[in-house]
């Protein structure tokens, strides 16, 4: 074990749990008033629960070995057989106890990027025992395919460096599924995706800035962290990633700036998340030439499905989850099949003579995109059978902080 990798992953770990507090108030920075408080908490319980499911089964599922390259067996439940000594073959440089740590990060964050497409609007009992459900049916099982050394997708030649497919396929068509299954908030009008006739507003714009800031320092520790070592890998997926986000940051506002006349704020915000997504699979296969292209096609793409989302259809995916995280992470996952290099990582992409790793990389976009999607349905649909989903009508005009936590963001009675 070397000590300055066991510091740098620490130091990773840290970074990615900074992630959930930056993602509350992300999400509670654009949501109304009186749902602020309640998505914030949603945010810091999926953490807690999360943390749990990884540790007593979602690990071993995960990293356990492998049952005909589909799931892992219980070889780990409950960190069985793992001391503070122990290492395992996926990260040698370090204890396995900061393997699972870091991973655990991964595992925490992902279904807690879904509640922006039913934000305003769900049970609080119902989220929890989707959160539960989802870890165990979809997370770990897809995580299993792409990051076990015997995962079928893997097997297939699929990579994905630090949760394109893993985390951001899956948590994005989950919420398409999702804001499908809750349906649509009850204050918006039956013929449009706006709220009483008029655009919904963030209620609080510099919650979203911190938030999305905040997010794009943690995405350090999330992309960079995952080469395992203190390396020049680290250091080219870091310089990727930031250059991916500021890209994306600035296609997002010029596509705004163009189509509505000034350059929003909020959008910029969105923009950089949409760009740290799409580097994310790429990160640590590219050059940082191709994370500025990747960055600046994210930007665009996800502006473009979350204006026709809103304009065109009438999902009410709250947040637009599925154009940031959905749309993004299908783009940087196939981005990786054309643009990964050896001159960075062990694999080339289709711009440098490797058809192979691209149809590897649509195969299993295609195939996790489908198993989060139609999975996310069938739980939530079991779910609602014996916890509705939904919050009353009385209760989401509440607002899910008085109704749901019997608390409220601002105390005003002074």
């Amino acid at each position: 074990m070397a000590v300055g990798d066991i510091a740098w992953i620490s130091t990773a770990t840290a970074l990615v749990m900074l992630m959930t507090p930056a993602l509350g108030f992300f999400y509670a920075g654009l949501v109304r008033k009186k749902n602020l408080v309640s998505t914030l908490v949603q945010c810091l319980i999926i953490f807690a629960v999360s943390s749990l499911v990884w540790t007593l089964w979602g690990y071993s599922l995960t990293f356990g070995t492998s049952i005909g390259g589909f799931i892992g067996d219980f070889s780990l439940v409950g960190l069985n057989n793992i001391g503070i000594n122990t290492i395992s073959s996926y990260a040698p440089q370090i204890p396995e106890l900061l393997f699972f740590a870091f991973q655990l990060k991964f595992a925490a964050i992902t279904p807690a990027l879904i509640i922006g497409a039913f934000a305003e609007r769900i049970k609080f009992r119902s989220l929890l025992i989707f959160t539960v459900a989802w870890s165990t049916f979809i997370y770990s099982p897809v995580a299993h395919w792409v990051w076990n050394a015997n995962g079928w997708l893997h097997f297939l030649g699929a990579v994905d460096f630090a949760g394109g497919i893993v985390i951001h396929v899956t948590a994005g068509f989950s919420a398409l599924a999702a804001a499908l299954v809750i349906g649509r908030r009850k204050i918006l009008d039956k013929s449009t995706n706006n709220c009483n006739g008029v655009e919904h507003k963030a209620c609080n714009i510099p919650y979203v800035i911190l938030g999305a800031s905040l997010l794009w320092f943690g995405w350090f520790g999330f992309n960079a962290g995952s080469a395992l070592e203190a390396n020049a890998l680290s250091v080219s997926a870091l310089v990727a990633t930031n250059l991916a986000a500021a890209a994306a940051a600035t296609s997002w506002m010029i596509a705004d700036w163009v189509t509505k006349g000034k350059p929003s704020a909020v959008g910029i915000s969105v923009g950089a998340v949409c760009g740290l997504v799409a580097v994310t699979p790429a990160s640590g296969y590219v050059s940082v030439t191709s994370a500025i292209i990747i960055g600046l096609s994210a930007g665009l793409i996800s502006n473009l499905v979350a204006n026709w989302r809103s304009a065109k259809t009438r999902i009410d995916d709250s947040l637009d989850v599925f154009a940031c995280h959905g749309i993004s992470g299908v783009w940087g996952s196939i981005a990786t099949g054309l643009f990964a290099t050896t001159m960075v990582n062990n694999v080339n992409g289709l711009f440098f003579g490797n058809s192979d790793l691209l149809i590897a990389q649509v195969l299993s976009v295609v195939i996790v995109a489908g198993y989060s999607f139609f999975g996310s349905l069938l739980l939530l649909k079991i779910i609602n059978i014996f916890s509705p989903l939904r919050v009353s009508s009385e209760e989401e005009t509440k607002g899910l902080d008085l109704s749901q936590h019997g608390e409220e963001a601002y105390d005003l009675g002074f």
